[in-house]
């Protein structure tokens, strides 16, 4: 039985994986969502950057 590792390697390499990166990479170039996950950083991180 493959790992976790290999399996999610497989499916990154299959035309469905790349969608998904591609969309992935398309939603973190909108400003507002980088903005989010500065905000979603610094919460878990326990900073309080502005």
């Amino acid at each position: 039985m493959p790992t976790i590792l290999q399996r999610i390697t497989k499916f990154l390499n299959s035309p469905a994986g790349r969608r998904v990166v591609e969309q992935g990479r398309r939603e973190l170039a909108k400003p507002a969502n980088q903005e989010k996950l500065r905000r979603l950083a610094a919460k878990v991180s326990g900073g309080r950057r502005h």
